[in-house]
């Protein structure tokens, strides 16, 4: 039988999880996004072309592939829109054959981002989550409060204008009367959504019966998750999270299939740690250590364009991410980064008024009054850019490698070197 993949991050996101799903899939047939929305960016270098995606699944620049985004995600239609002629424009041809979309799928309106902004705006210091602003948040609010706008609700124009003037009447109490910003136009919004979602319609599809379909044919397929592990509405660093389970268990119920069609799950691991916006980071480094990895990780976000916080590989963090995700292997990448540094630290356990742990702990902002524990490694000074074998990397490099896998009990199978798709070692 064909070996289904789920592709999570395990640390805060930006792990480099679209270059290892752009690798794995020339292993399938199907690829689907099972959570998030535009708030997140997989970057891609292809031949040295770089090319960025928010909603569509990487796997799109594979010809002859099946793209479905699930109904886990919130989707913004006009982003969706603006990423199709973006790729139709470097000449990849993206059409309802290659792409669908879940019917299920909740949309993000105008009015969710504007409440976004005006939230984020009114906090103050340490209560700014660091959101992007992108409406994610609010859409999955309406979501959960059963007054979402759903995918195939373009297909009854009548009944999405029903729903929107009911969400707004709600919104533009909070607009007016504690933002103190004036209130917002359905009449207007509907307008300015209609282009978009009119480009919508052809691409909707029964998500649930087309993985079906390709299960039962006997063909692969992988599951592509947004964020990382502890950004997790449930497990990650509340409230510094996502408005999303980014877990692999959640690729069921994102995409609409049973548990067991879920066989094997690859932990996207940076060679290093970093976190973009608010919250606690045991492990930053606020120091010329900390400004090579952001300088030569080239760490900014491919969403927001944000510099992200940068800091050593924190071990206590991924274990807890290998209990909650149950890896049966590890994609680490960006281990070229670390090349110039005499030495290398990593996090082995927290200091903490409780005694040593082992896993972080799990009040809100614990990671807040832990110190971490390190263990020093040698460095390596060569240029690992071009090495395609494990065996050739240095001996630094190698016993890295090994320290993370008797850590956490998981196979490091896959290495990453650099930023274009042939610069990967396969164990």
């Amino acid at each position: 039988m064909a070996e289904n993949v789920v592709v999570v991050g395990a640390q805060w996101g930006d792990e480099g999880k679209g270059k290892i799903v752009d690798l794995l899939t020339e292993k399938v047939e199907v690829i689907v996004r099972f959570q998030g929305g535009n708030n997140a960016g997989h970057t891609l270098v292809v031949k040295g072309h770089k090319v960025v995606l928010h909603l569509i699944p990487s796997g799109i620049l594979h010809p002859d592939k099946l793209c479905l985004i699930g109904n886990g995600v919130v989707l913004d239609p006009e982003v969706f829109c603006r990423e199709l002629d973006g790729l139709n424009s470097l000449g990849v041809q993206v059409g309802p054959s290659s792409l669908k979309i879940s019917r299920k799928t909740h949309l993000i309106m105008p009015y969710h981002k504007l409440l976004d902004s005006a939230r984020e705006e009114k906090k103050k210091g340490p209560d700014k989550i660091g959101t992007t602003g992108r409406g994610i948040g609010p859409a999955y609010e309406d979501k959960v409060a059963r007054t979402g706008i759903r995918a195939a609700d373009v297909l009854k124009p009548q009944l999405m204008l029903a729903k929107m003037e009911k969400a707004v009447e709600e919104k533009n109490v909070l607009f007016q009367h504690y933002f103190d910003q004036p209130p917002v136009k359905v009449k207007d919004m509907w307008e300015a959504i209609q282009p978009w979602t009119e480009r919508l319609k052809p691409y909707l599809a029964d998500i649930s019966a087309e993985i079906a379909s390709v299960h039962h044919a006997g063909k692969p397929v992988l599951f592509e998750g947004a964020q990382g592990t502890h950004l997790d509405i449930d497990h990650g660093t509340y409230p510094y999270v996502t408005s999303s389970n980014t877990l692999a268990g959640n690729a069921s119920a994102g995409s609409g299939c049973g548990p067991s069609a879920l066989h094997k799950v690859v932990a996207v691991v940076k060679a290093y740690t970093t976190r973009v916006g608010a919250g606690p980071f045991p492990t930053e480094l606020d120091d010329e250590t900390g400004r090579h990895l952001q300088t030569q990780g080239a760490e900014f976000g491919a969403t927001t364009g944000r510099a992200r916080r940068c800091g050593w590989l924190d071990l206590v963090v991924l274990r807890e991410s290998c209990r909650l995700n149950a890896p049966q292997e590890i994609a680490l990448t960006k281990l070229d980064v670390l090349s110039g540094l005499p030495q290398i630290r990593v996090c082995t356990g927290y200091e903490s008024t409780e005694g040593r742990l082992a896993f972080p702990p799990q009040m809100e902002n614990g990671l807040s009054q832990v110190d971490p524990v390190y263990e020093t490694l040698p460095g390596w000074e060569e240029d690992i850019s071009e090495i395609r074998s494990f065996a050739a990397l240095p001996a630094a490099a190698q016993e890295y490698i090994r320290c993370i896998e008797q850590e956490l009990g998981v196979k490091v199978g896959i290495i990453s070197v650099g930023p274009d798709r042939e610069q990967t070692l396969v164990r």
